[in-house]
């Protein structure tokens, strides 16, 4: 349709209609700009005046409400605001929540927990709301609901799962039902409730939630195996920390570090880097002695490890592995050295000692006297409730001063054949 302005009162008409409708925008801009620069300054009368220009916005009566909860400590003011928020835009999570605050300073749980209700529906997935509905409902005796609010922190929060699931086993110390119905499945989640477990010395709980956490197949990071092993080694759980080595292979990168039926040491080759946890080999710095590979002097693989003494007084090299056997059974070692200027009274020598009982059960020959490599080897039966041996290089005698390098290499200890 074609408007026609051959007179000229209808272009004049058109363009006043164009001066109004401009001049309408640009009233509503500069309101909208005014009150959004009101909003942005911390004062009471500037919120109140981004208020009053835009009294549909539902963020500037929530920062008055903010005000007066924060800024004045006047929850009845602040309840005035919120609901106004609210009202205005109730899909807002974050208005709900804070509604709720200012009702719990007034004591009024009803309405806190009605404007909580309203939180969840508005942000079901949001950690905030979940956790302070979750520990309204504890203040009120609402385990169940607690638990669903729980959950939904569990899986939106990264930085809460410690503190959730504490929560959790205070108020429900089962955790066949927090597993089934409050842990999502994630990996990050499991380790957080394996270490309140570990923490609370509650180990047949801590192995339902390894079991839990191994059937996810995702990534978990090694020192969270490693402090879980030391756990089961310090409550002589050796079976189950046995376990637990062979399935942190598959999502931990321990594959490489497993022992074998014919090698129980791992890493006997030392081709592999040292972990310093779990069953791969342990080991401490110090002065006295130095480690280090060393790829100028393999024997087996492309290197070895060289230990050097500082002639200082010590009792051991200070490098030893964990290693888990069986009881009433007869085994092999071996290993291969090469020493250069070993000073001192006596010398090193490998030793295999019960972890727990400290019975010897191998001592080796002195490590010195070669200037090219040489094996080492015994064999030995453990005893009747022997399950973890501890295998280290021992100065003897303990406590000498010695002064020299050594190299190993090859290190294999395997259960002795049986006649037959």
């Amino acid at each position: 349709m074609r408007i026609s302005l051959d007179s000229p009162i209808k272009k004049v008409g058109v363009l006043l209609a164009g001066v109004l409708a401009a001049s309408f925008y640009l009233v509503l801009t500069a309101t909208a700009f005014l009150a959004a620069h009101f909003s942005e300054k911390p004062e009471l009368a500037d919120l109140q005046k981004a208020a009053h220009l835009e009294p549909s916005n539902a963020e500037y009566r929530y920062l008055l409400g903010r005000y007066f909860w924060l800024v004045q400590h006047s929850p009845d003011q602040a309840v005035a605001a919120y609901r106004d928020a609210v009202r205005l835009n109730p899909h807002q999570a974050r208005y709900w929540l804070d509604l709720a605050g200012a009702y719990q300073l007034l004591g009024d749980t009803k309405e806190q927990r009605d404007a909580l209700e309203q939180g969840i529906l508005a942000g079901p997935t949001t950690p905030e709301v979940a956790w302070e509905a979750a520990n309204l409902y504890i203040v009120e005796g609402d385990t169940d609901k607690a638990l669903v609010q729980f959950r939904v922190v569990l899986e939106n929060d990264p930085y809460l799962p410690g503190a959730a699931l504490e929560r959790c086993w205070r108020i429900k110390p089962d955790v066949d039902v927090l597993l089934r119905d409050v842990v999502p499945p994630l990996a990050m989640v499991d380790v957080a409730f394996l270490d309140l477990l570990v923490s609370k010395k509650e180990t047949t709980a801590a192995a339902k939630v390894w079991a839990h956490l191994a059937q996810l197949h995702q990534p978990v990071e090694k020192r969270y195996v490693f402090n879980y092993l030391q756990y089961l080694i310090a409550q002589q759980q050796v079976d189950q920390a046995r376990l637990v080595w062979q399935q942190a292979g598959y999502f931990s990168g321990l594959s490489a570090y497993q022992p074998s039926s014919e090698n129980l040491v791992v890493n006997g080759d030392f081709s592999l880097d040292i972990l310093n946890g779990g069953f791969d080999w342990l080991y401490r710095q110090s002065p006295e002695v130095s480690l280090a590979f060393d790829p100028t002097q393999p024997h087996s693989g492309n290197r070895s490890l060289s230990i050097v003494f500082n002639s200082a007084a010590i009792n051991d090299a200070g490098i030893l592995q964990i290693i888990p056997v069986e009881p009433n059974t007869n085994y092999e070692f071996s290993a291969n050295f090469k020493a250069e200027d070993i000073e001192g009274a006596g010398g090193p020598q490998f030793v295999i000692q019960d972890f727990y009982t400290g019975t010897a059960y191998f001592s080796s020959e002195d490590l010195k006297d070669a200037d090219f490599w040489k094996q080492t080897s015994g064999d030995f039966m453990t005893g009747p409730d022997t399950k973890l041996l501890v295998l280290h290089i021992a100065r003897v005698p303990a406590g000498s001063p010695i002064k020299g390098r050594l190299w190993i290499d090859g290190v294999h200890l395997g259960a002795k054949p049986q006649p037959g």
